[in-house]
This record gives structure tokens, C-alpha cells and sequence, in this order.
């Protein structure tokens, strides 16, 4: 089944707002038949972003059919962009049409001054909550939040939380398999937690080219408990150390042990993203203790294990109703 997404964009919209979620969905059509994305606007005009870009839209939104779910963007000029009475129809009448609602950064003021918040909890960018709540005391504002969810009304802080939300939404879709394999090709986490903490993907080993590395990495994988030495390496690639090690520089840029501590986090990350325990993980990736496995964990993604597989495994959030 395939979902249509629209987007409505309006002059002084900001881009990463809808670039960001637009290319989750996208991404996701790489895997399942999924989504169609379109652009509105409230009289069917292109628009001028905040950066001054012209975008091109589809339809006017009172022309727009039925739709699965309707993304409002964000704006700097929050909340005035928003006292636009085409505006605040357009919002009204496309979540009469849509299954679910979704506001990102700012946007939240657009779906505020219809009354779709009233009586919900919410989020915005965080410079923003004070006044949100201050005009709508109505609307339970959640200043530290990532993303909230209320019933099949959806908000998020600025920018990167939008993607948080989109990968969310994804994974309510098309499960989260689907949504960890977007999130790892985009390169972020599946969830961050609260606030506004921004945190890096960890990035998988570079994958081997010459036949020699890819011996070496074949063995590791056979069994990364057993004792890897430089010299252990050499041998079974069938050169010397020395050689092995320029081939490694010139073609990873790391040694072989740096490689092979490599290959085991990314074996103990894939695991822990299975769902085993960290000690199970630390094991299976032939770490000597959990508290080894913790500590190379940790100086490579500056967060614990535990913590990782949190954040990771799965976007979905306690839905407040």
C-alpha cells in the first residue's frame, strides 16, 4: 500500500524542515512500495524558502486529495508566518483529510492556531517553547522533548528532529527493521533520547577491496574470540607483517589490529542492535570482559552499550493517549 505524504510549504518555509523527513520517506521506497510525497501550498504557488530557493509545488491544498499524513514545517518568522489566514485554513483543511498530522520546529504554531493542539501534549524547537506555551496554554508544551506523539497528532523540535520523527513514523509503517536499515543509510540514530542532544551514527568498518584484506577479515569473522596478533594475520594472509601492515594504511587507513578491534565493535554494534545483552554481545564479538567491550564502546561513540541499544533499537515512544 502505498502512502501519500504531503508536505505544506509556504514563502520563509525552512528547507531542512521538509528536506530531512521527505528523504526518510524516500530512502524507505528504496525497500518497501511506501510512500508518494507531495508538495502544497495554501493557493498552489510556488514558494521561497528561507533561503531564498524557489520551490516548485504540485497542488494547492484545497485541490490536494486524500492524504495519510500532512507534514507543516517550520519557519524563523514563527509564530507571525503563521497568522496567514490562508495558512491556518490550508493546516485545518488537510488534517480533514489525513490519518495523522505532524508539525516540525516552529510548525507547531500552525497547527496551534487551529486548535489541533488544544487539550495535547507538544513539542517544539526549544526556543520556541516558551512562547508556544505562552500563547496556547491549552497545550501541554514539552520543551525538552525530541518528538511527541498525542493520539494521531505529531510534534517535533527544530531541524535533525524532524528525521527523528520521520524514521518514528516510518517504523510505525513498515516496522523496524525497515526503519533501523533508513536510519543506518542516513546515517543517524533511530531515536535520540530527550532534549536536544545530537549524537553521530557509528560507522561501519570500510569494507575490504583487495583479496588479502578480505582474507584477514574472513578469519576475524570465523571466530573473533581467538587471539589475533600481528603475526597470527600475516600468516594466514601469507605475507609478511611488515606488508601486511602498508596494505592495511594505504587501504583503510588504520593497522591491522586497529582493524580487527574495528570489525569486533561492529560485530558487538549489529549484535546489540539483534537484541542480545551487552555481555552476550561483548562475547560473541570476542571481547575478554563486558568491561573491555564497555570501555572500546564507549572511546569510539561516547555513549555506553546499553544506552546505545536504547536509542537504537526501536524509535517507538510512550504515546500519551
Amino acid at each position: 500500500m502505498t502512502r501519500t505524504i504531503g508536505f505544506l510549504l509556504f514563502d520563509g518555509v525552512k528547507m531542512l524542515d521538509f528536506v530531512g523527513p521527505a528523504e526518510v520517506f524516500l530512502e524507505a521506497n528504496q525497500r518497501v512500495d511506501g510512500y508518494e510525497i507531495v508538495m502544497l501550498s495554501p493557493d498552489g504557488a510556488d514558494v521561497t524558502t528561507s533561503m531564498g530557493v524557489r520551490v516548485s509545488v504540485q497542488a494547492a491544498a484545497a485541490l490536494a486529495g486524500p492524504l495519510d499524513t500532512v507534514i507543516v514545517p517550520g519557519s524563523e518568522s514563527a509564530p507571525a508566518v503563521f497568522d496567514d489566514p490562508a495558512i491556518r485554513e490550508a493546516v485545518a483543511l488537510l488534517a480533514g483529510r489525513s490519518r495523522r498530522i505532524v508539525s516540525i520546529c516552529s510548525g507547531a504554531f500552525a497547527l496551534a492556531a487551529t486548535g489541533l493542539l488544544d487539550g495535547r501534549s507538544a513539542t517544539t524547537h526549544w526556543k520556541f517553547a516558551d512562547r508556544l506555551q505562552a500563547m496556547y496554554p491549552a497545550i501541554d508544551v514539552k520543551p525538552d522533548a525530541i518528538f511527541v506523539q498525542d493520539g494521531c497528532v505529531f510534534s517535533s523540535a527544530g531541524v535533525a528532529a524532524g528525521i527523528d520523527l520521520a524514521l518514528s513514523l516510518l517504523e510505525e509503517d513498515h516496522g523496524a527493521d525497515i526503519a533501523r536499515s533508513v536510519a543506518q543509510l542516513l546515517l543517524v540514530y533511530m531515536q535520540r533520547s530527550g532534549g536536544q542532544s545530537q549524537f553521530s551514527a557509528s560507522l561501519r568498518a570500510t569494507p575490504p577491496r583487495t583479496a588479502v584484506v578480505r582474507r584477514v577479515a574472513d578469519y576475524i569473522a570465523e571466530d573473533p574470540s581467538r587471539p589475533c596478533t600481528l603475526r597470527d594475520l600475516a600468516v594466514h594472509a601469507n605475507v609478511s607483517p611488515r606488508h601486511l601492515t602498508r596494505i592495511m594504511r594505504d587501504e583503510l587507513g588504520m593497522t591491522p589490529l586497529e582493524y580487527v578491534n574495528s570489525l569486533r565493535l561492529d560485530l558487538a554494534v549489529t549484535r546489540l542492535e539483534s537484541g542480545v545483552g551487552v555481555a552476550r554481545a561483548a562475547t560473541d564479538a570476542g571481547y575478554s570482559s563486558p568491561v573491555a567491550f564497555r570501555r572500546a564502546f564507549v572511546a569510539r561513540l561516547g555513549v555506553k552499550p546499553s544506552e546505545y541499544q536504547r536509542r537504537f533499537q526501536t524509535t517507538r515512544r510512550s504515546v500519551s493517549r
